[in-house]
């Protein structure tokens, strides 16, 4: 089993099998409307805009899990998202991320880049590890929070993780290496 084997419904809710992007570069983002990090989606726009001809999508995939931070409905989300960051890169429906009801998706990407910890120098970083470290929540290779980042290669393999304070300009020269 690999990316390209699974499939999710579009914001528009119609179902999507991820063959239609085998031999591109993808970047895997569950994203929200409400979140500290929300402002990402001018980055991740630029990133998409960057590197589109050269087959490079960016995936957006809204989830309410964390704080939720993404209560609106897809329309909602869809508007949202286009009038205040002008996105025009691919946005799925709503997805769980973790827990009974993840998106298979999710889990293949957790299981294929586990969580290796945030950036101790990053102060996003430290506030994130410090909260979930209260929680219990940084033992498991779940995603940790919103706009965490998954990189996939031209042949459907998950290549790098990102965690939500990694700024999509961070993950250029890894996109690069891939083209």
């Amino acid at each position: 089993m690999g990316v390209y084997d699974y499939t999710a419904r579009n914001i528009r809710g119609e179902e999507i099998g991820l063959n239609q992007y085998e031999g591109k570069v993808l970047l895997i983002v569950n994203t929200a409307s409400k979140c500290g990090f929300t402002p990402q989606y001018t980055e991740l726009q630029k990133l998409y805009e960057q590197y589109k001809d050269r087959d490079v999508v960016v995936l957006g995939f809204p989830c309410n899990q964390f704080g939720a931070q993404e209560p609106g409905s897809e329309d909602e989300i869809h508007t949202f998202c286009q009038l205040n960051y002008g996105v025009t890169f691919p946005l799925f429906e709503k997805v769980d991320v973790n827990g009974s009801d993840r998106h298979p998706l999710f889990g293949y990407l957790t299981e294929q880049a586990p969580f290796e910890g945030f950036d101790p120098e990053n102060p996003r970083g430290k506030r994130l590890t410090s909260m979930l470290e209260r929680e219990g929540l940084l033992e498991s290779n779940d995603v940790k929070w919103n706009f965490t980042k998954f990189l996939v290669d031209r042949s459907g393999n998950v290549v790098g993780r990102y965690e939500s304070p990694v700024e999509p300009a961070e993950i250029a020269p890894a996109i690069e290496a891939l083209l």
